[in-house]
């Protein structure tokens, strides 16, 4: 039986898919000490390493699921040499976990973690349609133009976005529901209609809610595990 090595890496709890295709990218991870290729496959009794590291499968490994509240200025990513101000350095977590997506250095809110490479590619994976919820504070008054603007969909990055919910919560500011994942959507969104971000923050992954301070995370309850399992029952997988 052959695993590819990003998904290997992914299973065993070492970093997400798109991290372990930037480090095979490079060289810094090998198979019998062999640089290998993406999509390179490892096989029962392989020796696998990352930057000198033996990274084996573990016998029995428990899955963790948590929900972060992310403060302003920590970067989600794994890769703990590159960035100082990296969410794993800053949560400290006896184990080894990967965030399941980003959310800006700028923003804050819910960003979820875990050691489960499997639930993180049905997250992501953007024909899944899962719901994603921000409240946001621009720079000057909004009005209902923006509003049907934002819903109806906005020209970015070459493409228009999905339509969506959203409703206004004060002067400047307002509620937005995303199934698309574009890079810095909501912040490009706005600069499209001539309004600059001054606040995001995501409350909402799916079925799991911000719930703790900033800069605090909690573990999934059962309930949320079993509803999420059953969100994610159809949905797809990255293809291996």
């Amino acid at each position: 039986m052959s695993t590819r090595i990003n998904k290997y890496l992914s299973e065993v709890g070492y970093c997400s898919r798109r991290v372990a295709d930037r480090l095979i990218e490079e060289g810094k991870v090998t198979i019998n000490g062999k640089i290998p290729e993406i999509g390179t496959k490892v096989h029962e009794g392989d020796q696998v390493e990352v930057e000198g590291q033996r990274i084996e499968k573990p016998k029995k490994q428990k899955n963790i699921y948590l929900a972060f509240n992310k403060p302003v200025g920590i970067v989600c990513t794994s890769d703990r040499k590159v960035e100082r101000d990296n969410i794993i350095d800053f949560i400290k977590y006896p184990t080894r976990i990967f965030p399941i997506g980003r959310l800006d250095k700028p923003s804050e809110g819910l960003i979820l973690l875990t050691n489960d490479g499997d639930i993180v590619n049905k997250i992501l994976r953007a024909r899944n349609n899962h719901e994603k919820e921000y409240i946001v504070s621009v720079n000057r008054p909004i009005n209902r133009d923006f509003i049907q603007s934002m819903s109806n969909g906005v020209k970015i990055l070459d493409t228009i976005t999905k339509n969506c919910f959203v409703k206004q919560l004060g002067p400047k500011k307002f509620r937005i529901i995303l199934t698309q994942g574009l890079n810095r959507q909501i912040r490009r969104m706005c600069e499209s209609l001539g309004y600059r971000v001054q606040s995001l923050k995501r409350v909402r992954i799916m079925n799991i809610k911000l719930d703790v301070p900033t800069g605090k995370y909690r573990e999934f309850t059962k309930e949320e595990i079993l509803e999420l399992n059953v969100l994610l029952e159809h949905s797809s997988k990255t293809f291996d």
